[in-house]
């Protein structure tokens, strides 16, 4: 079940492979995702020392959070992968050309995990391209539904 989709992603990039990680979060963050306070618009996905962290994703703390924490809505968060997917992902980033993005916050048997995408820069002609394929779907639909009336 997805808390939260990264919908600027599929705008700006070719996803080509999608993995699936854990998170570390604080208690206030669980909660405020939890409560769909959460957002993934600016976020991107670095590679540092061999571990993966999630940057720019922005959770607002919420009101009712702890009076002796101090919410940092932006802060870098750990990504949680095997050692495997690890080597993969950084010898594709370096190599290939490719860049990491967050794609959706969802939960898995009660976690929330953040799903990334290995993906490839879209230029303007494949954006505009994306946006006409997109609107010849959505008159399809229209005229579907006029022929079935």
């Amino acid at each position: 079940m997805s808390i939260i989709d990264n919908k600027k992603a599929f705008h700006d990039y070719f996803i080509e492979e999608r993995y699936e990680a854990g998170m570390v979060l604080e208690g206030w963050e669980v909660k405020a995702i939890r409560a769909g306070r959460a957002q993934l618009k600016e976020a991107y996905v670095i590679v540092r020392k061999g571990e993966v962290y999630l940057f720019g994703a922005h959770i607002s703390p919420l009101s009712t959070a702890s009076t002796h924490v101090n919410p940092d809505p932006v802060r870098t968060r750990k990504l949680l992968l095997n050692a495997e997917e690890i080597k993969k992902l950084i010898g594709k980033v370096e190599r290939a050309g490719y860049t990491l993005v967050p794609i959706n916050l969802h939960y898995t048997k009660g976690r929330i995990k953040c799903e990334i995408g290995l993906a490839k820069g879209k230029k303007q002609h494949d954006k505009r391209e994306s946006e006409k394929q997109r609107d010849w779907q959505r008159e399809q639909q229209t005229i579907m539904k006029q022929h079935r009336r």
